[in-house]
């Protein structure tokens, strides 16, 4: 009888063993079979429609949101619960950003493909606070599908505390209208996920015109996370951040946000343009990242894993190429969108969309190309002419000829192909901002510098804009050399300007010179002061040498109007010569190649490094050497306590030392 006890006891703790194979824990339940999709974008700027560049020296068209619309739909076909998301800059490249602050072409197309959820990026403050405030507006009260609106890291107390200024009110109460919220809750066939919005440092130093403050993103995304654990029972947290990755982890704000709050299961990086074919992991925390323009719709599907975390199963960037059909009625919204945008916008200028200003043969540089390769591009010096020519052409009280003319790479979003250029082309090239007026399109406007200042933005270029990209500069009247190898702020050797026969001209550092560029740089020269801590400043002056307090009051007019950077760029290319009689303008060979503009001149030789210093050099020496002798300094004060110390020692021997 003992023995079939024991015979019973064991069974009963066999099957006790087996059951957890066969009966899964309840958390095992709770996490079994839970998938999410997820689909992407970010920094399209306004690229509703499909649109002509280069890529690896080939015309392509790509993008489109009629064509990521049909994506979306096959998308859906498998999962009706896959979820949209976007981060940021989802305004202001094409001409449809003219129409942003009366109609939100771009959110209501958002919303139409069916975008859930999206955030502000830096670019949707280029029309100030009234043309933000318009947008929100007009997407509210059209009637349309929009998406949801979350950003987290707004310091409305910090804002409050010193009294809202008129542009923070209008900001907070457009905000309210349109349901701004820290972040939102979307219930996915039971699945819950909390979805919030970040707005990044970099991304407030590229706004300008932004009259909002903001608190850091890892602390206030902590905040916020915290709050959402403790109100809402949701399965994951994902945010939408327009930050960025680099790949110095110090700028890479995306990345430190992943490590600082660990919660976060997604972040969908905005800002840097970045694609990311695989993703980046910190711990349980996903970062993606699909591109600009809606070149790429990004694509990953998730699983939720038994300790409640969620992992990625599969993840693709899918290119938007004119092989996938697109979607007739998203075309179709986005066509009757377009239409008031000749109507409303370009009968302003003279203009239509499709109308061909010049046929180019010639291989211009990519925007890209401009940014992040420091050397001369044939690009940069077509559109610093075209700056040069607008100003020559504008009737303005000042008659003085333009020395020199300068593009920024940060301002120049697209390139040429080969072929015709249209109207759309050339707005699409240099498409940002709006001016005083109201009107969009960033207006020229002109400085006086000094001949020392021109030297200092030869310099800025040659030292700063590795640091600082969008501070490349493009140039027109001015050409120097420099050498990479150089001491920083000294890396320029040889600064001269060109007459109207091409012929050298020595500049003079105490003579004002005529300078031409675009609002935003010179709204930007502050930032650059910044960057340098304080060493390249440059001061805007009037013709007189009296300083200008106020950048827009160096707007250039033409007859009572801004003269638009854009507008300049399509003048320019009108007033080109017909070489081959058909009446359309071609843009010359002589683009073709280099202009001895920016020449580096590549040598590690110990007399080309050290000739024609220049007055930084000397502070950096001078910085280097009282270093130098307080390091000294203190070794011999370190060697003199030691001896001090041993001797004591040694007076002493009965101590221990």
């Amino acid at each position: 009888m003992k023995r079939h006890h024991v015979t019973f006891l064991a069974l009963c703790v066999t099957i006790l063993l087996c059951f957890p194979l066969f009966c899964p824990s309840a958390k095992a339940a709770d996490s079994g079979g839970k998938q999410v999709d997820i689909l992407f974008l970010h920094d399209t700027h306004s690229h509703l429609d499909s649109f002509p560049t280069v890529e690896e020296g080939q015309n392509v068209t790509l993008g489109g949101f009629a064509r990521i619309s049909t994506l979306i739909h096959e998308k859906k076909a498998e999962n009706p619960n896959a979820l949209l998301l976007d981060a940021g800059d989802f305004s202001m490249g094409t001409l449809v950003q003219t129409i942003f602050h009366t109609d939100a072409a771009e959110l209501r197309v958002l919303g139409a493909l069916g975008c859930e959820v999206t955030t502000f990026g830096n670019h949707e403050f280029d029309y100030r606070s009234t043309g933000l405030a318009g947008a929100l507006d007009a997407a509210a009260n059209s009637g349309d599908p929009v998406p949801s609106l979350v950003l987290c890291n707004v310091d409305w107390e910090a804002m409050e505390a010193e009294g809202l200024t008129k542009d923070q009110q209008l900001l907070k109460d457009a905000f309210a209208a349109y349901g701004v919220k820290d972040y939102v809750v979307l219930d996915k066939s039971g699945i819950r996920i909390a979805v919030l919005g970040v707005f990044g440092e970099d991304a407030l130093a590229c706004a300008p015109t932004c009259a909002l403050k903001f608190r850091d993103i890892s602390e206030a995304a902590a905040a916020t996370v915290k709050e959402i654990q403790e109100k809402e029972d949701v399965d994951m947290i994902v945010c939408v951040s327009h930050s960025g990755t680099s790949e110095e982890a110090h700028k890479s704000e995306d990345e430190i946000l992943a490590k600082a709050v660990p919660e976060i299961d997604v972040i969908v990086s905005g800002h840097t343009h970045t694609s990311l074919y695989e993703p980046i992991r910190h711990g349980d925390t996903y970062i993606v990242s699909c591109g600009s323009y809606g070149r790429n719709l990004g694509s990953l599907s998730m699983s939720r894993q038994e300790n409640g975390r969620w992992q990625i199963d599969s993840y693709e960037l899918i290119p938007i190429t004119q092989d996938i059909p697109a979607d007739p009625t998203a075309q179709a919204k986005i066509d009757s969108l377009m239409e008031k945008v000749d109507s409303t916008y370009l009968a302003q200028f003279g203009y239509t969309t499709n109308q061909v200003l010049a046929q180019n043969d010639i291989e211009f540089a990519t925007s890209d190309d401009l940014y992040d390769i420091h050397e001369e591009h044939n690009l940069g010096n077509f559109l610093a002419d075209s700056f040069s020519y607008a100003a020559r052409e504008a009737d303005n009280p000042d008659d003085h000829p333009i020395d020199v003319a300068i593009v920024p790479s940060g301002c120049v979003r697209d390139t040429f192909s080969k072929g015709d250029i249209t109207v759309a082309d050339v707005f699409n090239a240099y498409s940002l901002g709006i001016g005083p007026d109201g009107i969009p399109g960033y207006p020229l406007i002109s400085m006086y510098l000094t001949g020392a200042e021109l030297k200092t933005g030869a310099e800025i270029d040659a030292s700063v804009s590795d640091f600082m990209k969008s501070a490349r500069l493009y140039i027109s009247g001015l050409h120097f050399t420099y050498n990479p190898h150089r001491i920083i702020l000294n890396k320029v050797v040889d600064c001269y300007m060109t007459d109207e026969r091409g012929s050298r001209t020595e500049i003079e550092d105490d003579k004002l010179y005529r300078v031409v560029c675009d609002l935003y740089s010179g709204q930007m020269l502050g930032a650059v002061t910044d960057v340098s801590y304080g060493i390249l400043s440059v001061q805007p002056k009037f013709a007189d040498g009296t300083p200008i307090e106020d950048i827009e009051d160096a707007i250039l007019m033409d007859n009572g109007q801004e003269v638009k950077a854009w507008a300049a760029i399509a003048a320019y290319m009108d007033s080109l010569e017909d070489t081959d009689g058909d009446g359309i303008s071609n843009v010359p060979e002589a683009y073709a190649s280099a202009q001895g503009r920016k020449v580096t001149e590549d040598s590690r030789s110990i007399g080309d490094l050290i000739k024609s210093p220049n007055k930084f050099a000397f502070i950096i020496v001078g910085v280097i050497l009282l270093v130098l002798a307080l390091v000294i300094l203190l070794i011999l004060l370190l060697i003199k306590l030691v001896r001090r110390l041993m001797g004591r020692a040694t007076n002493h021997p009965g101590r221990k030392a």
